[in-house]
C-alpha cells in the first residue's frame, strides 16, 4: 500500500472526535473536519469545542477544515467519530475523495440499526469502490479523560495487516498507546455491547444496589457479550481484552459515562425522553445498540437475560426494580451457562 502523507484526520466534532484530534495533535499533523463552514469558522474563532468538550483549547497546530475534498487529500488515516446512526452517511460523503493509500477507521461504538451491521461493515459498502483499508478504533477512552492528558490504550482492528502497520506508528503517542488486533468482529462488539450493560449498570447505581450488586451484572454483562460475540464468529479472548474487559470497566464506573447515566436517571424515575433530552446535542449509543442487540441475539439463537430486560425498560416501560427483580429470580443454573 503506497504510503500518503503523515496527516491524521479525524471526522466528527463531538466530543470523542475533538478530543482525540486534540491529544494527537500534541504530537502529530492532525486535521479536524468540520461538518460546514459556520462550525468550521466558529470552532476556529474559540479555539475550542464549547459545545461539546468546553474548557479545552485547541493545540496550536491543530488544523481546521470543512473541505472533504482538500481534508483527505491530506491525509494517510482518516477516523470517523461520528454516532453509528450517521456512520453510513458520512462514508457515502467521503468516499469520493478517498483512494487505496487511505486506513479508514471507525471510532463509533453501535451497530446500525435494522442492518444489524457493526461499522466496520457499513464502511467496506460504501468505501468498496474506493480501495481503502478499513478498521476499527476501540478501547478504554472517555473523552474527558483523554483531552485532559490522562493515559490510555486503545486497540486499532483491521484484517488488513498493512493497514495495522500504517495505523500503529501514526496513532501511538507518549499518551495514547494503540495494540493491534485481527479480530474486527471480537474488538467492534466488545465495544458497542458494553454500552449496553453500562446501563443497567449506571441503573444499579441509581437503585443504590451496592457494589456486590454492580460487580456482579458486570461480570454477567460480559459473559452475555462474549456469548453473542463468539456466536457471532470473534475470538472469545478479545472480550477479556481492553475492547472488552477494559472499556466496559471504564464506561461502567465513570461519572462521565453518557451510557451509565442513562440508567442511573431511569432507575431514579426519569422517564427515558427525559433522559435523552438532558444528554443532548450528545447521544447515548447503547440505547439504540440495546435494540439491534436483542436482533442479533435473536439471530445467533443466544440467550442475553440483561439485553432483554434493559430492552425492556427502555422500550415497553417495563420498571429497573422489576427488571432487576426478574434477572434475580431467573431458574438457577450453572455459571457458565446463560
Amino acid at each position: 500500500m503506497p504510503a500518503g502523507t503523515d496527516e491524521i484526520l479525524v471526522v466528527g466534532t463531538g466530543s470523542w472526535g475533538t478530543a482525540l484530534a486534540v491529544m494527537l495533535a500534541r504530537y502529530k499533523p492532525v486535521s479536524l473536519l468540520c461538518r460546514d463552514e459556520e462550525e468550521f469558522l466558529r470552532l476556529q474563532q474559540d479555539r475550542a469545542n464549547r459545545r461539546f468538550l468546553d474548557g479545552v483549547p485547541f493545540p496550536q497546530d491543530l488544523r481546521l477544515g470543512y473541505d472533504a475534498e482538500a481534508a483527505c487529500a491530506q491525509a494517510s488515516i482518516v477516523i470517523l467519530l461520528v454516532p453509528s446512526s450517521r456512520i453510513r452517511d458520512n462514508a457515502r460523503l467521503l468516499a469520493r475523495h478517498l483512494s487505496t493509500k487511505h486506513v479508514v477507521l471507525s471510532g463509533a461504538k453501535g451497530l446500525e440499526h435494522g442492518s444489524l451491521l457493526r461499522m466496520t461493515q457499513v464502511l467496506e459498502q460504501e468505501l468498496s469502490s474506493a480501495g481503502v483499508s478499513v478498521g476499527a478504533l476501540s478501547g478504554p477512552n472517555l473523552a474527558r479523560e483523554i483531552a485532559a492528558g490522562k493515559r490510555a490504550t486503545a486497540v486499532v482492528a483491521s484484517e488488513n495487516a498493512d493497514a495495522l502497520t500504517i495505523a500503529l506508528p501514526a496513532l501511538n503517542t507518549p499518551q495514547f498507546r494503540v495494540y493491534a488486533n485481527s479480530d474486527v468482529t471480537g474488538v467492534e462488539l466488545g465495544g458497542a455491547l458494553k454500552n449496553v450493560i453500562a446501563i443497567g449498570a449506571g441503573a444499579v447505581d441509581g437503585l443504590e444496589a451496592g457494589e456486590n450488586g454492580k460487580a456482579a451484572f458486570v461480570t454477567r454483562g460480559l459473559a452475555e457479550i462474549a456469548r453473542l460475540g463468539v456466536a457471532a464468529g470473534a475470538h472469545p479472548l478479545t472480550f477479556a481484552g481492553l475492547t472488552g474487559l477494559g472499556d466496559l470497566l471504564a464506561t461502567v464506573s465513570s461519572p462521565n459515562s453518557r451510557n451509565r447515566r442513562v440508567g442511573e436517571e431511569l432507575a431514579r424515575g426519569r422517564t427515558l425522553q427525559e433522559v435523552r433530552a438532558s444528554l443532548a446535542p450528545q447521544v447515548a449509543e447503547g440505547i439504540e445498540t440495546t435494540r439491534v442487540a436483542r436482533e442479533l441475539a435473536t439471530r445467533h439463537g443466544v440467550e442475553m437475560p440483561i439485553t432483554e430486560q434493559t430492552y425492556q425498560v427502555l422500550f415497553e416501560g417495563k420498571s429497573v426494580a422489576d427488571a432487576v427483580e426478574h434477572l434475580m429470580f431467573r431458574d438457577p443454573r450453572h455459571e457458565f451457562d446463560a
